[in-house]
């Protein structure tokens, strides 16, 4: 299935979670933030959250600087 992460389209198995995406892309789990079509998605829904075929996945990772 194609799923548009980030304004780029990326290729995932069909039936992926939100945390399998995460895995795929080697995302870190700790201060990232991620919206699937415009609405979060709470971190202890990941793994419950399929990622449908054409969907708009937004992943932000926090930053600390000075």
């Amino acid at each position: 299935m194609n799923v548009h992460v980030n304004d780029e389209t990326r290729e995932f198995p069909d039936g992926s979670s939100v945390a399998d995406v995460l895995a795929e892309l080697g995302a870190a789990r700790r201060g990232v933030a991620v919206a699937l079509d415009g609405e979060v998605v709470r971190r202890g829904d990941w793994t419950a959250t399929a990622v449908p075929d054409g969907a708009r996945l937004e992943i932000l990772t926090a930053v600390q600087g000075g």
